[in-house]
């Protein structure tokens, strides 16, 4: 893939644009497409409002930014934020045939170092994606910082299950995301790393600590399918 001589960053950002054509149909394989209710499910728990303005980091394809602006509604707002120009391209085509051009904007940026003013948002929201920045604790501590007080901060990532039958075939079944990306999209290198960042990924009760060490209170947790991933929600 060319990574030598690249920053992480850089890294990351060309992996995520050479795998944004098969994205959709490869999260709907590894997850069995799990992943759509999870998101759901995260939204739900945020008992976000109308009119809400809210901030989606790492939106890649934009399936968590829609699902946010139907929550918020007509007069609320949603920007989507990746560092992926070919990742937001891909949802920026879901957002149009949605009709929610009003609703969502997109931009791109590094979640480490958001270009928005403190207290801007009234929720802030990362599916998938903190696994796969260099400094998960810089991103968290941004989320804070950009949401308002009394906001909401939401994590939806995988994870490590604590049951260890449950982890030895997890992590069995992990080994296989490379071969499905082979066979999908001619992307084996590209999901053996995203195999890699899933299993060295911090456990739910680790990255709650994370949530708290960077200002947030009142986490809740709920892990999925057996520890397999979790949604992690703080306030500011």
């Amino acid at each position: 893939m060319g990574l030598t001589n690249q920053t992480p960053e850089d890294q990351v950002q060309k992996i995520f644009d050479e795998i944004a054509g098969n994205y959709d149909r490869m999260n709907d394989l590894i997850s069995l497409q799990s992943h759509k209710r999870w998101r759901n499910q995260m939204v739900d728990m945020m008992a976000l409002r109308q009119g809400d303005h809210v901030l989606d980091l790492c939106c890649g394809t934009a399936d968590l930014t829609i699902a946010t602006a139907g929550k918020v509604g007509s007069t609320g707002h949603v920007v989507g934020l990746d560092f992926s120009k070919e990742m937001v391209k891909s949802g920026q085509k879901k957002v149009e045939q949605a009709g929610l051009e009003e609703q969502i904007e997109f931009q791109i940026g590094d979640a480490m170092n958001l270009p928005f003013e403190s207290n801007s948002f009234d929720a802030v929201t990362l599916g998938f994606g903190l696994r796969n920045v260099p400094d998960a604790a810089a991103v968290l501590r941004e989320m804070r910082r950009v949401v308002k007080p009394g906001g909401t901060v939401a994590c939806l990532e995988t994870s490590q299950p604590q049951n260890p039958v449950i982890k030895f075939f997890w992590k069995q079944y992990f080994k296989l995301v490379p071969v499905m990306g082979q066979v999908v999209s001619h992307h084996f290198k590209q999901y053996s790393y995203l195999e890699q960042t899933a299993g060295q990924f911090v456990s739910a009760p680790k990255l709650k600590q994370m949530f708290e060490t960077a200002g947030l209170r009142k986490v809740k947790v709920k892990t999925l399918m057996f520890g397999a991933a979790a949604i992690h929600i703080g306030k500011k």
